[in-house]
């Protein structure tokens, strides 16, 4: 497999993925430091005319000893546990989870389907029901078909995930975080501390110390109970994982290089890189998010007069400013100018390079180690099949990727994600200056997509993230669910005493309950709403397929109708908000990003069909409260002729829930009745 993969690539370019520093850096480095960095690459690696474009590296090891030989050696097919007199980086999560291939035995369960896999409930305090999925090895022939040479030849396998553990006592040492940012980390998370009343004198708030005991043993994450006053919380703990992850990282890479020009040729114990450079990824939906997990990995690994920052001005005048003006009369909702503050540009990605002392942005994507983009501003690079500058090599070697606010992704386009999805861990089509001596052997079988941790945070629990999750993260180290029944549903918010009747219709699988779904509405619900009294109707619909497939309906049926969706012109918008206050139009049809991104206060609202749960459950409490007496057209209708309709199967299951309450929908998903009435105070 190794000399088929380097047999595709043109050239024998060998070149340290841990590159030194441009020239242009600016810093000042002591001259035997320099020197002997200098004689390190000289003595180690052959020089190409590409790595004047590369960073070089201008500080010596850290002096962490990460990278000393493991024990044994290649052909037994076991698992076997290190000695305790062993290094005892070994008990650091980062070590354990990239150090060595996974057993036969675990690939196979891994490629089975369904894997398989052994499942865990836990109750934490703060972060509550917590599911975790470890997949198992399993017994296979080829462990009997493969006996052992010499019982002196053993090979350490990866070892199984295990159960999360909550840290009770935190400290520096039990977090096996890197010295070099000890002084930095209770500064950085000051203002969280602050805001949950705690003393200075402690590390984590209790939702970081929760989230880190998951996410620092290297298991894949989704937490969808993301809040504007959690959000920093949660920021600043991925934040440190990623920096602790890529100091870690160029330490042990650092410490080979100093071994390796002791040696004529690399070993296998060598082996600590990717195809390419990167290793981080953070997705996030605009530029002012990007500005903050900038900021908090500055505030981390170089906070003031302790290091440089390249290009910070640039970084400042491109992720700042351009803000909406919120207006004063009529305000918007507080979620809403809470998520829309700072840059939303939705268009944008930057690379970015960790040393010792400096925090390179703007670096080429091939010399950076973290990746910080929206869903655009990737899929604007990985381009489309048949494009010829299309690139998406640098998600070759994506050991940590985190998605935060996830479900604002699914507003903006949700496609572009699953589209960069797709292209994770593919062989690259260029060598981009890797020494393939240095490429860790199950990066070279194709085994990356099972070490990759994938984080996701989201601020509701919804069915796409969910398969995303089910089926594109496949750590071996297992995955980590969290999920907590809705106690109170957004339905106690609506303010009218008005029937709010839910219609249960049959769909056997997701593809079916699209046109299921369009089936009911068009037989059950719509003759009905067609009548004169039921004039002044809203039809709220998340997805915009079924918008454009309705709105066709009723140019068909030729229904009257105005429509208002995210690609609707602003004089068109006032056009149909007018004709349908004044019952010029007996429909409208509004779509739920539209909602999103402009929150329309729509008056002459007397009823509301759902034609899909909405993906936020405020929306749901916000569209109700539209049709309260102020917003009315007094000669549109009777104050006693108004109604709510929601149309909903069991896969809307998560966001029914968040609208009624995980009791009281598990009693209506039980009933034969598939027609369930509501009254706000029930």
């Amino acid at each position: 497999m190794y000399g088929q993969l380097v047999s595709c690539f043109s050239g024998n370019v060998k070149q340290p993925i841990a590159d030194s520093e441009e020239s242009d850096t600016d810093q000042v480095e002591s001259d035997e430091e320099e020197l002997d960095n200098t004689n390190r690459q000289v003595n180690d690696y052959e020089s190409n005319k590409s790595a004047t474009d590369d960073d070089d590296d201008d500080d010596e090891d850290d002096g962490d000893s990460i990278g000393k030989k493991e024990n044994g050696n290649e052909n037994n097919v076991k698992i076997s546990e290190p000695d305790a007199n062993e290094d005892d980086s070994y008990n650091d999560p980062f070590t354990r989870h990239l150090e060595h291939d996974i057993s036969d035995e675990m690939l196979v369960s891994l490629t089975s389907s369904p894997p398989n896999v052994e499942t865990t409930n836990q109750n934490w305090p703060t972060i509550s029901n917590i599911t975790t999925i470890i997949p198992k090895p399993v017994e296979t022939m080829l462990k009997k078909a493969n006996p052992k040479i010499s019982i002196l030849e053993e090979k350490t396998y990866a070892m199984p995930g295990t159960v999360p553990q909550l840290l009770k006592n935190v400290g520096y040492k039990q977090l096996c975080i890197k010295p070099q940012i000890h002084g930095n980390i209770v500064s950085a998370n000051k203002s969280n501390l602050i805001k949950r009343d705690l003393e200075l004198t402690e590390i984590f708030t209790s939702l970081q110390k929760e989230l880190f005991s998951i996410i620092n043993n290297y298991q894949d994450l989704y937490y969808p109970d993301r809040s504007f006053s959690n959000a920093d919380e949660i920021r600043y703990i991925y934040c440190l994982h990623v920096v602790n992850h890529m100091l870690k990282s160029r330490s042990k890479i650092l410490h080979h290089n100093s071994k390796l020009s002791k040696k004529s040729e690399p070993l296998d114990e060598f082996r600590d890189q990717g195809l390419v450079r990167p290793k981080v990824l953070i997705i996030v939906p605009f530029r002012d998010a990007a500005y903050r997990v900038v900021k908090t990995i500055i505030d981390i690994l170089v906070p003031k007069e302790a290091g440089q920052v390249l290009h910070k001005k640039r970084f400042e005048d491109e992720f700042t400013g351009t803000e909406l003006i919120m207006p004063k009369k009529n305000p918007k909702p507080e979620d809403y100018e809470l998520l829309f503050t700072g840059n939303t540009d939705d268009t944008f990605r930057i690379g970015m390079t960790i040393t010792k002392k400096t925090l390179k942005l703007y670096t080429d994507f091939y010399s950076s180690d973290i990746i910080v983009a929206s869903p655009l501003g990737l899929r604007m690079l990985v381009g489309a099949e048949g494009e010829e500058d299309r690139d998406y090599d640098f998600l070759a070697s994506i050991e940590l990727l985190i998605m935060d606010q996830a479900d604002v992704f699914l507003m903006q386009n949700w496609d572009h994600l699953l589209h960069i999805l797709d292209h994770f861990h593919l062989q690259p089509k260029k060598t981009h200056g890797t020494d393939f001596s240095r490429v860790r052997s199950w990066a070279v079988n194709g085994w990356a997509k099972y070490y990759r941790q994938t984080l996701i945070f989201s601020s509701v629990l919804l069915p796409e993230i969910k398969s995303i999750f089910n089926k594109k993260c496949n750590n071996y180290a297992g995955k980590v669910l969290i999920s907590n029944p809705v106690k109170v549903g957004s339905v106690q918010q609506v303010l009218l005493q008005v029937p709010q009747i839910f219609h249960r219709f049959n769909a056997t699988t997701p593809l079916e309950s699209v046109e299921s779904r369009f089936e009911y509405f068009i037989k059950e619900v719509l003759p009905k709403q067609r009548d004169t009294l039921m004039s002044h109707t809203l039809i709220f619909i998340p997805s915009y397929f079924d918008y454009v497939r309705i709105r066709n309906h009723f140019k068909k049926e030729d229904i009257s109708f105005v429509q208002i969706c995210e690609y609707s012109k602003d004089p068109k918008i006032a056009r149909a908000r007018d004709m349908f206050f004044h019952t010029e139009a007996h429909f409208m049809l509004y779509s739920e990003r539209v909602h999103f991104f402009r929150r329309f206060r729509i008056k002459g609202i007397r009823h509301i069909i759902f034609y899909q749960p909405p993906t936020y459950p405020n929306f749901y409490s916000e569209m109700c409260n539209l049709m309260q007496e102020c917003n009315q057209n007094k000669y549109g209708g009777s104050e006693c002729n108004m109604t709510v309709t929601v149309l909903y199967c069991k896969y809307d299951l998560l966001q029914i829930s968040a609208i009624l309450g995980s009791n009281r929908v598990s009693r209506i998903m039980g009933s034969d009745k598939p027609v369930h009435m509501f009254m706000t105070g029930e």
